[in-house]
């Protein structure tokens, strides 16, 4: 099961409060303004700051 629509509509970057969108593999959140990758397991986004991964290479 995907995340919804809606849920993804709500979601919001818990470090900058900015707007996330799922990645292309639909495995994770990003945000673009803090360069994180939040999770997705088992359909449930991990929405905590300290498992997020740096997207900055």
């Amino acid at each position: 099961m995907a995340i919804s629509k809606e849920l993804l509509d709500i979601l919001a970057c818990p470090k900058c409060k900015g707007d996330i969108y799922l990645n292309d593999t639909q495995d994770g959140l990003i945000c673009d303004t803090c360069k994180l990758l939040y999770e997705i397991r088992d359909d449930i986004p991990i929405m905590l700051i300290d498992e997020a991964k740096s997207l900055d290479v």
